[in-house]
């Protein structure tokens, strides 16, 4: 038959052309029993309200985020959502106490207070290191 192409090669070719690869089904929702539903309102600050469905048997969330606005939306006729207890604010304090002991730390303010008083404060030489210097990069 030479270089031409068969028949069933070029109806194969023919036949794919214009189909989708992607499955699709095509079941339908008739004759399926649904579990029971609800329809739970909510409203953001900005004025909007909508409606989620969610089922009877569900936890109803206090907050959802606006289909319109994206905030902060509160279930409505429903309690606020519970307040998070946050971590006190760690201080520079307390970050220091954490690594170094009271006695530590007056011990490092007793030798800085030495240097700074003889007046003798060398960059190069760190009182702790005695006299060794400072290595260069």
């Amino acid at each position: 038959m030479g270089d031409k192409p068969g028949r069933h090669e070029f109806m194969s070719e023919r036949a794919l052309r214009g189909t989708r690869l992607v499955v699709t089904s095509y079941e339908t929702d008739r004759g399926i029993d649904l579990a029971p539903r609800q329809a739970v309102e909510y409203a953001c600050e900005s004025g909007h309200r909508f409606e989620m469905p969610f089922s009877v048997e569900a936890e109803i969330p206090p907050e959802w985020e606006c289909k319109v606005c994206g905030a902060q939306a509160l279930l409505v006729d429903g309690e606020g959502p519970e307040e998070k207890k946050g971590k006190p604010a760690r201080t520079h304090w307390d970050m220091l106490m954490e690594r170094r002991t009271r006695e530590e730390l007056e011990e490092v303010l007793a030798e800085r207070l030495a240097v700074l008083r003889s007046g003798t404060m060398n960059l190069a030489v760190h009182p702790r290191d005695g006299n060794s210097k400072r290595k260069s990069a």
